[in-house]
């Protein structure tokens, strides 16, 4: 599967498939998630659907790969020598205006795919199930430098936490999430969970 899908993306240079998954973004942000077609793609990028579909398989597939691309770096890569310096960095990775858009976006992803059964397994399979293995990575190096003891109850809740924070902040604040909020609510709420001690 890895080999064909690879095979696929060799015949778009990374400039070009940069910039179809920017085209997907802007009129994702604009129409929607259901009202986005492969037609409007091929007309925005001047591609073909042919060559959408050889490249992508469809439409789930090509707009969470268009999604991670935007996201920046790999997680895993991450590794300030201390749990409170990895979050904080990972927070720092997009300034409050893109972290505002992504989370409106990510919102509208979400609810499609609640009635998408195809878009919630491209969702877990190409974004959500890859980034779990990368912060799995981070949040290990802290159990093995001795910061979080492996047994904490805390651990496997980490992620729940910090996306619970990032996607209610507008609904219950009326506020888009920032990098302010996310590394306050980390200090207060998400390392003294984990037994970690903040200064």
């Amino acid at each position: 599967m890895t080999e064909v899908a690879t095979a696929r993306r060799s015949r778009i240079t990374p400039e070009r498939e940069a910039e179809l998954y920017s085209a997907v973004l802007d009129l994702l942000r604009e129409v929607g998630y259901d009202a986005l077609t492969m037609d409007a793609v091929a007309a925005r990028t001047r591609s073909s659907k042919a060559t959408l579909y050889r490249q992508w398989g469809g439409k789930p597939e090509l707009v969470v790969k268009a999604m991670r691309h935007n996201k920046p770096g790999r997680i895993g890569d991450v590794d300030t020598g201390s749990i409170r310096g990895d979050l904080h960095t990972l927070l720092a990775r997009e300034d409050d205006c893109t972290m505002e858009r992504n989370s409106d976006l990510m919102r509208a992803l979400a609810m499609a795919s609640h009635t998408n059964p195809d878009l919630m397994r491209a969702f877990k399979e190409l974004l959500v199930e890859p980034e779990m293995a990368e912060f799995r990575r981070v949040m290990q190096r802290a159990v093995d430098r001795g910061e979080i003891r492996a047994d904490c109850p805390a651990l496997e809740y980490v992620t729940h936490m910090l996306v619970g924070a990032f996607a209610t902040r507008t609904l219950i604040d009326d506020l888009p999430p920032t990098q302010e909020f996310l590394r306050s609510y980390t200090d207060a709420v998400v390392l003294p969970a984990l037994g970690v001690t903040t200064p």
